[in-house]
Formats: structure tokens, sequence, C-alpha cells
């Protein structure tokens, strides 16, 4: 028993961590939606949830794409663009991106005539993939798995430059539950909240990228992330999950 349990372990160690935010920016970016939700909206999609809010399944997709009934999911989570490179001049990944992703479901649920249960996982997938866009090492380069294989150290613990941006300094930033998140980050005017979600899912995957390539320059393999890293990059962190969860709002309130 004892060496299935290390075989297991060293198996979930050797698979790269491809997924965004960590359950804490993923809840936050859900409860910033469910806030701006209109109330035909609220309705629909708490009906077509089963009940449940859009926070219950923000993290669903990350375990559901390592499960064989959505493998195919798996690299949905990201855009790979490697340096020198934009979007729309990176070589395709033909088994599907977040941009892509996002685009179809969202075609999807404004054409409408899915079933109850078509309805609900895509819904799921809509609120989790929108967090993933605004997830800035989710644009990283091809070759180090964004990010995935820097080596850094995080307060001189050995770590990966995506789980430090997924998780770490999300944690570091502030010791808050996602609703205090939520009541401390989103304070922007209506004119700006609405000027902050035109655009397209390219557009809003344009800016992530932009914040990654900056991250590139300013973190190298090697480097040590401390207090100054922590305060340099906290602002960034709340503007990008509070435009996750306007935009996730805004593109909600569209469809329904």
């Amino acid at each position: 028993m004892k060496r299935l349990v290390m075989c297991v372990l060293v198996a979930l160690c050797a698979v790269p961590e491809a997924f965004g935010w960590g359950q804490k920016g993923h809840d936050v970016v859900a409860y910033v939606a469910e806030c701006h939700l209109s109330r035909r909206a609220a309705k629909r999609i708490t009906a077509a949830l089963e009940g449940h809010s859009p926070v219950y399944y923000a993290n669903w997709l990350d375990n559901a794409s390592h499960t064989p009934e959505y493998a195919y999911t798996s690299t949905w989570h990201y855009a790979n663009v490697d340096e020198g490179y934009t979007y729309e001049t990176m070589p395709r990944n033909e088994a599907g991106d977040v941009v892509t992703a996002l685009n179809d479901i969202i075609a999807r649920l404004r054409k409408g005539g899915l079933s109850q249960e078509e309805e609900n996982i895509a819904l799921r997938m809509l609120i989790h993939l929108m967090g993933d866009l605004h997830c800035p090492m989710h644009a990283g380069h091809k070759s180090d798995l964004g990010g995935n294989t820097v080596a850094v150290t995080f307060f001189g613990e050995p770590a990966k430059l995506h789980t430090v941006w997924d998780t770490h300094l999300v944690e570091a930033a502030h010791k808050w539950g996602y609703t205090e998140w939520r009541q401390q980050i989103d304070r922007m005017p209506k004119a700006e909240r609405e000027a902050l979600c035109e655009g397209s899912v390219e557009d809003w995957f344009a800016e992530t990228a932009v914040i990654c390539g900056r991250i590139y320059e300013e973190i190298p393999a090697g480097a040590n992330i401390s207090y100054d890293e922590v305060a340099r990059y906290a602002p960034v962190i709340e503007e990008q999950l509070l435009k996750g969860g306007l935009r996730l709002a805004a593109v909600l309130n569209s469809i329904y």
C-alpha cells in the first residue's frame, strides 16, 4: 500500500502544472462575476447550474481535465506565445487553447439549443477558462511550458515560475477569503467597468500576453522572489482577477 501511494505521488509530481490561479484566484473571478450578473442572467445561470453558484464550479475544470472524459480540454487552459510572437503569429496548438475554447463555448451558449447537461458543462468551462485567460503565465513560452520548467525560489524555497504566479503570489499578496478579495478590489466606477469589458477574447488575451512578457524580463530563472516582488505584483494580480470577473459577468449577461 505504501509503495502504491509513493508511486502515485511520484507520478503527480512528474506532471507539469498547466492550470491557473489556484483555487483562490478562480473563486475570486467567479464571485466578482456573480456580483455583477443581471437578475435575469443570475436566475437562468442558477437554473442551468442546478442551484449552484458560479463559485461552486470555479475550479471544476482543473480537476475534470485530468479525467478520461474531459482529457481533451487539457490544453484549453492556456495559449503559448513565444518571445517575438503574438497569439496571431504563434503556431496554433491543434488540440485547442484558451482563446479558441472560450470563443467556441461562448458561441455555443449564445446560439442556444443545448441540452440541460450541455449547457451546464459549457457554463462550468466558461467560468473557469475566463479566469485562466487572465492568468499571466498562461500566455507563457512553449519552450518552458508556460514557466513550468523555469526554476526560481520563493522566499528561499524552490519553486517554478508558473506556480508562483498561479498560487504563491496570490496567497502572499493578501490573506483574504474570496469574498474579501471581491470586496476590496471591486470598487471601480460603472463607466470604467464598462470600458474594461469592451473588446474580444483575443484582445483580453493580448493584454495577458504583454504582462507575461514583462514577467519573463523581470524574473529570470534562478531569481529569488520575495517581499519586493510581492509588493510589485500584488496590484497586477488584483487587476487581472477583477478584469476576469467583470468580463465574465459581461459575457454571461450578453448570453442570458
